[in-house]
């Protein structure tokens, strides 16, 4: 506790009061750790009964479970293969509070580094369109790594400002989840940095920032439509203030009723001056009150009975004629069962597969037009990391499994050649069934294709 601000303390003291102590007691002890199951690759019964690590239910996420002290999911080769992402139990909240759908089109608008996007595309199990957005050029760069490996094929990721998507999608987005950019007063026992940072000054300035934010959220989001507003921190300046301000700003808003979950609390009207109505609606995570770090969140409904819904926007992508894509068309009759329905974006020499009926992205700066196939080369095509990463084992000609506790899996990761016998050519490298990434065979040894930036190095 020597760490934390005196005025963070003394403001907490003031907000809390009796149950201040117990608040204190929290931040000295460590936090909960969690991981969520990707449901685009495995169902979650199925997982949970091979024992891997020890489980328990995020009470708020459908599929969250903490896992002990002890386990380090991240070293193990399903958290390559993206059967599940590590993530703080509070944080699965929002994106659960979103109740994205197959077939909508969805914004993730503060999406890096990508824990709620990829939850949000598990809601929507590969139909419809969703837009993750990160401002931060290297925070959209991890964001997009993990739209990859979480095997996403309806994703688009975008690296540009609230403004500028403003004007590209008015009134596009049935659901748009803003986790806004914060003092991050709720990571403060999980990042030191968040401490070290903190002022009132800082304060002050997200909350000026969220309220920039969220203006331009409201302007893509259709009538009927929700935003579900999060942050990690207690300030109420940036909670139940920047969403009072918002709400008399745009009265065809309104904040909706949910239920919470068993220690989540609504948020205070008498934390704020001049508080907006249905504020009490809001919802509070505290780590004195359940398991998990602080966090805010509001689902704001914008009312039918305030506008028409705006034209249809026709202007999408076109793509290219299947003419153009030969060698993709060759490689996919040679090694994949089903066609993969899409509009096909070519980057450079970088194929990528659109989502059907995916606007218009001319003139944004765009570091993911929807899945990646690979690399168009000289009268062949070298599919790419993210094509096997979508694939199952059921959807390619040729597979070869290497079981998750082998020391044919540690190799294949580090990038090492597996000697094996088989017919020549392309080959979907599994682990338990899961895929995992790309090997090509050629005189009884599997060529590595798994990526060198994502190699182990022991």
């Amino acid at each position: 506790m020597m760490m934390i601000p005196n005025l963070f303390k003394q403001r907490m003291q003031q907000m809390l009061d009796e149950e201040y102590p117990a608040f204190e007691e929290s931040l000295r002890q460590e936090p909960y750790q969690a991981l969520r199951i990707n449901t685009l690759k495995v169902d979650p019964a199925d997982l949970l009964k091979k024992e891997l690590f020890l489980l328990r239910p995020v009470p708020w996420a459908d599929n969250g479970f903490y896992y002990a002290p002890g386990d380090v999911p991240g070293k193990h080769p399903y958290h390559a293969a993206g059967l599940y992402y590590i993530q703080e139990p509070s944080a699965m909240a929002p994106a659960e509070y979103l109740q994205a759908k197959p077939g909508e089109k969805v914004l993730d608008l503060c999406g890096a580094p990508g824990g709620k996007s990829t939850q949000i595309a598990a809601d929507m199990q590969g139909e419809g369109i969703l837009i993750c957005n990160e401002i931060h050029p290297a925070r959209a760069k991890i964001l997009s790594e993990n739209v990859e490996r979480m095997g996403i094929c309806n994703a688009v990721v975008a690296n540009e400002s609230p403004q500028r998507l403003a004007e590209a999608f008015p009134e596009y987005f049935d659901k748009i989840l803003v986790d806004a950019p914060c003092s991050g007063e709720g990571m403060f026992r999980k990042n030191e940095d968040a401490c070290r940072e903190w002022s009132l000054e800082n304060v002050a300035l997200c909350a000026k920032r969220q309220d920039g934010i969220l203006a331009c959220a409201a302007r893509m989001l259709a009538f009927g439509g929700r935003i579900v507003y999060s942050t990690c921190t207690f300030a109420p300046e940036e909670n139940e203030g920047t969403v009072s301000r918002f709400l008399r700003d745009h009265p065809e808003f309104e904040a909706v009723s949910v239920k919470k979950a068993e220690g989540m609390t609504g948020g205070r009207q008498d934390w704020i001056l001049d508080a907006a109505e249905g504020i009490a609606n809001t919802v509070r995570l505290f780590p004195h009150r359940l398991n998990g770090e602080g966090h805010f969140l509001a689902v704001l409904k914008k009312k039918e009975e305030y506008g028409a819904q705006a034209e249809a926007n026709e202007r999408t992508e076109r793509g290219l004629p299947e003419k153009s894509v030969k060698d993709w068309l060759c490689f996919h009759r040679e090694n994949l069962g089903e066609m993969k329905q899409g509009t096909y974006l070519l980057f450079g020499d970088q194929l990528y597969l659109a989502p059907e009926e995916t606007p218009l992205l001319r003139g944004l700066k765009i570091l993911r037009p929807g899945l990646h196939l690979g690399t168009l080369k000289k009268n062949r095509m070298e599919p790419s990391h993210a094509l096997a990463l979508s694939l199952k084992k059921h959807q390619v000609r040729k597979y070869i499994d290497l079981p998750s506790g082998g020391s044919e899996i540690s190799a294949y990761l580090r990038g090492e050649s597996i000697p094996f016998s088989g017919e020549k050519g392309w080959y979907l490298v599994t682990t338990d069934g899961f895929s995992i990434g790309w090997g090509k065979l050629s005189g009884g040894i599997l060529k590595n294709h798994y990526p060198k930036g994502l190699r182990k190095q022991c």
